[in-house]
């Protein structure tokens, strides 16, 4: 394997003060750049080797051996058994990848690229809108994928809300939060250095994105899960926390930059966010309603922002247009940041 002095030149002493490896740097920003051009490019890996699928399959052997224990110690086995096992295989990985410095960096960028999903998040959201254009019962089975309520007789303003409400809440998960994980990580290790740090680099979001699997998989209060399930749903929660909340603000942000109404999307936002069953879904969902001007309504959980204009098909595309910009501004901040750090460290 690849020394770390050979591959980043570790951390040199110089008039007193530590100076980090330029490779370092240029290797955490690079495969960032080129982790997101991957997903945005061609989108998602192959079903068969895809991490998240893995992981999948993971959670669902140790739900399996540990469903029968009834209390919360079940779910807690689960996180402990699940993070042991995707760490194991993601250092062998790393390890086997590690002969060569290109090989480790094309490796480390697609399953970097994995922890997010930009090309898929939009790309969903636009199938339905053309999906409405062809009909009402196409565009239900299509939204039927992306959320849990019952669609079958959904309206065409319930379906347009559904479809907003799925595609901005997944701004934090899908993109905000493995991607503010993975820069955190990133300039920690710009400032202290140890042995395998690009692999504790990576593992970061993809731990990260383990327990929003796991939430999605067993975070339900059903009689089969509610005690299986209540520790992958509250990890996960706190996991969101701080990145649903940069989400939100950068939506409003972003809804100034388009002309959208950034006024009213900070003031849905302050008083709507938190009427969601989440404590987090609330930020990003609530700003687009108010930059919108728009309801977004599950029936019999939320209504969010006010009804100033009726919701109709078109407002999809501003939800994606917003979105996109969201995670552009997210993404430059991020690189500006760690460019900065590593200018200062």
């Amino acid at each position: 394997m690849i020394e770390y002095n050979n591959l980043i030149n570790d951390m040199i002493l110089t008039n007193g003060s530590n100076i980090v490896s330029l490779n370092l740097f240029l290797f955490i920003i690079s495969a960032l750049i080129v982790s997101i051009a991957i997903d945005v490019i061609l989108g998602e890996l192959p079903t068969k080797i895809h991490p998240v699928v893995i992981m999948g399959s993971i959670i669902s052997f140790f739900k399996d051996k540990f469903i029968k224990i009834r209390n919360r110690l079940s779910g807690l086995l689960v996180v402990l058994c699940c993070c042991a096992a995707v760490s194991i295989i993601l250092y062998i990985i790393y390890l086997l990848t590690s002969i060569n410095l290109l090989l480790l960096f094309i490796i480390f960028s697609i399953l970097l690229s994995s922890t997010f999903s930009i090309n898929m998040l939009l790309k969903t959201a636009l199938d339905v809108k053309r999906d409405l254009d062809e009909s009402l019962d196409t565009a239900r089975k299509s939204v039927s994928y992306l959320v849990s309520r019952s669609t079958d007789e959904l309206t065409e303003s319930f379906i347009v809300s559904a479809v907003i409400e799925s595609l901005t809440e997944n701004i934090t998960d899908s993109y905000v939060a493995p991607v503010f994980y993975y820069a955190l990580f990133g300039i920690f290790i710009l400032y202290v250095g140890f042995e395998n740090q690009l692999f504790y680099l990576l593992l970061i979001p993809m731990l990260y994105r383990l327990s929003n699997t796991m939430d999605a998989m067993l975070g339900y209060k059903t009689d089969e899960l509610i005690h299986i399930g209540y520790f992958p749903a509250k990890i996960d929660d706190i996991l969101n926390y701080i990145p649903s909340r940069i989400a939100g603000i950068y939506v409003v942000i972003s809804a100034y930059l388009l002309k959208l109404n950034g006024k009213n999307s900070y003031h849905i936002m302050k008083r709507d966010a938190r009427k969601c069953p989440s404590p987090n879904s609330g930020f990003t969902m609530a700003t687009t309603a108010g930059a919108l001007d728009i309801q977004l309504i599950k029936k019999d959980t939320y209504i969010l922002g006010d009804a100033n204009k009726s919701i109709d098909k078109d407002d999809i595309s501003k939800a994606v247009n917003l979105s996109k910009l969201t995670i552009i501004l997210f993404t430059l901040t991020i690189l500006i940041l760690l460019t900065v750090s590593y200018v200062i460290s």
